[in-house]
């Protein structure tokens, strides 16, 4: 039992860390131009230099969502994180890590609204640029996206343990 916990720990703080990566650089989205490569995130257009991502009138809402979706899954998951270690020593075992799975399934609820927004509306775009494919980071929220539904009934099975 004490490995698997140590287990999960784990995963959760790997969890923690991709998802911190994933929101901050801009690796979303790689194309090529004349000038070198171009990626974009959700915050900044990057060549040789980082400028502000140009975003339509209509899309600017949708990008916004995707942000806000993705800080949110990042503070709920670092919530989950601390109530894991709170409850491990605190509640009696029938009681254990209920509430930690249910914030971690909202964590994967909007990291799965967050991604499919994201490529909903800016997949095959990258501004100036051609040949345009995902980036590390849309990989690694796809991954966070999976480790967290993982975690999250991971924990709702131990709380019975």
């Amino acid at each position: 039992m004490l490995v698997l916990l140590v287990g999960i720990f784990v995963v959760h703080i790997a969890t923690v860390i991709m998802l911190f990566v994933s929101t901050i650089a801009n690796v979303w989205m790689v194309g090529s131009s004349n000038f070198g490569t171009i990626s974009t995130g959700l915050w900044l257009l990057c060549n040789s230099t980082c400028t502000e991502l140009p975003v339509s009138s209509q899309d600017e809402a949708s990008l916004k969502a995707v942000q806000a979706f993705m800080i949110l899954s990042i503070i709920f998951s670092v919530v989950a994180l601390v109530l894991f270690i709170m409850q491990l020593f605190t509640l009696e075992k029938g009681k254990r890590f209920y509430m930690t799975g249910a914030v971690m399934l909202v964590c994967w609820m909007c990291i799965l609204i967050a991604v499919s927004i994201y490529t909903a509306r800016f997949t095959d775009s990258v501004a100036f640029s051609t040949n345009p494919h995902h980036g590390y980071c849309f990989i690694l929220a796809w991954i966070c996206f999976c480790f967290s539904f993982i975690i999250g009934i991971l924990y709702l099975v131990l709380r019975k343990k």
